[in-house]
């Protein structure tokens, strides 16, 4: 995606900046330290509140009640802060890339896992044997003529379940299929509403509801303890001497893999596959954290990812900050018009992005509502949001034609690239 014009307009950046006379630029080394170590607290930060989340989990369990499911899915909610600023590190590091989608794959077929509104739902998939397999209702199960003995649900059966047969939307583990757990389908379309999943749906006796509450507790309970240890992973391969780090090197080139993350999510997945493609669709199937109604959360968060690891600025949870040398001091030096570029164009992406957050928090309309057809306003807001990602992307793109990265390939998307796709 590295154009002529990007090319060219970065070597006359450059050369404006070298008449100014030279600077010391920040060394990659510095920057992919800084890069590393935010890297580090952030996944120790979505450790740390998934360790919350289970504790909360754990309370819903043993105390089942409106009272404490809802806290529950505040605990749900807040988890996903940290973990959605840390998705910048996909697509450039494979360490990341390999683990992800044991934490963060959407969309699934949540049939697989338990009960669902057969009316809307449906009860078989020609693409997906295990559609409607109902692991919690199901002790034995044939399917496509295997036996499968899932009597006692754990975390290794969990892990056997995610995405078996290869198809990507089995998603067993990770966040949303904790999500779908406390939240239950959301049965309103582009209605107002999220899911709404019944507390007696983790009772016991005769007042479980939705059947074998045994089974989904259980269910529960792995995947909360799968998602704790898989974190515990991550922040150990941005350790000191882990292999997440080490990977980076010290050179010049380490900042493809900064380049390579900022770019992909930037255009590909986020302003593609999770925002373009719902809204051309117009099909709430499409969002991100479509059970809770929390994707405006989830888009935000994504986006401000973007910007810290620019700015090689995070702040943790607990409100210290995580800085050092960045990409944006690089640039700074090497170009600063390219810079002073970059940084306006997050703001304008981060602007946007605060104005669909501020209409799904302040209750006007929640995501699924912004994209549904015939809703003009809401479709301007979530456009907005996109044209801004898609433009940051293209100084990124430029960054890279200036630091001469001339590896570096940014993921795509049909619904941005070729649209007519999308409908064939």
């Amino acid at each position: 995606m590295i154009t002529r014009y990007a090319a060219a307009t970065a070597a006359t950046l450059i050369a404006s900046a070298l008449i100014a006379g030279p600077v010391a630029a920040a060394e990659p080394a510095d920057i992919l330290e800084t890069y590393a170590n935010i890297a580090q607290a952030g996944y120790q930060d979505s450790l740390t509140t998934a360790n919350s989340l289970k504790a909360a989990i754990d309370t819903l369990i043993e105390t089942p009640s409106d009272a404490t499911l809802a806290a529950a899915r505040v605990a749900w909610v807040t988890s996903r802060v940290p973990y959605q600023q840390t998705e910048a590190y996909r697509f450039g590091n494979v360490a990341v890339d390999e683990w992800e989608g044991k934490v963060n794959a959407w969309p699934l077929d949540e049939g697989l896992i338990d009960y669902v509104d057969q009316a809307q739902y449906g009860g078989e998939s020609d693409e997906n044997a295990f559609y409607a397999a109902n692991l919690i209702a199901s002790e034995k199960l044939t399917v496509a003529g295997r036996e499968i003995d899932a009597s006692d649900i754990n975390p290794d059966l969990l892990r056997k379940f995610h995405e078996v047969d290869e198809v990507e939307s089995n998603v067993a583990t990770g966040y949303h299929a904790i999500e779908f757990l406390l939240w239950g389908q959301d049965l309103n379309g582009t209605g107002p509403g999220a899911g709404n999943r019944q507390a007696s749906d983790f009772m016991s006796g005769d007042a479980c509801t939705g059947g074998r509450c045994d089974r989904r507790a259980a269910y529960l309970t792995a995947a909360t303890d799968l998602l704790i240890s898989d974190l515990e992973e991550m922040v150990s391969t941005w350790g000191d001497d882990g292999a997440a780090r080490l990977a980076l090197g010290d050179s010049k080139e380490g900042l493809g893999f900064i380049l390579t993350g900022l770019g992909s999510l930037s255009y590909g997945e986020l302003a593609g596959e999770r925002m373009q493609l719902g809204l051309m669709l117009h099909d709430p199937e499409e969002e991100h954290d479509c059970f809770s109604d929390n994707t405006h959360n989830s888009h935000y968060y994504d986006a401000l990812g973007i910007s810290n690891v620019y700015r090689g600025s995070y702040t943790r949870i607990d409100g210290t900050i995580v800085t050092g040398a960045s990409l944006s001091d690089f640039m700074r030096e090497l170009a600063p018009e390219l810079d002073a570029e970059m940084t306006a164009k997050l703001d304008a992406t981060q602007a946007a992005m605060s104005v669909l957050k501020q209409t799904a928090d302040d209750g006007t309309m929640a995501y699924d509502q912004m994209i549904g057809e015939g809703n003009e306003a809401g479709n301007a807001i979530v456009q907005a949001a996109i044209d801004g990602l898609v433009d940051q992307t293209r100084t990124i793109e430029r960054i890279v034609a200036a630091i001469e990265l001339n590896e570096i390939s940014i993921e795509g998307s049909d619904s941005l690239d070729n649209p007519g796709a999308v409908f064939q």
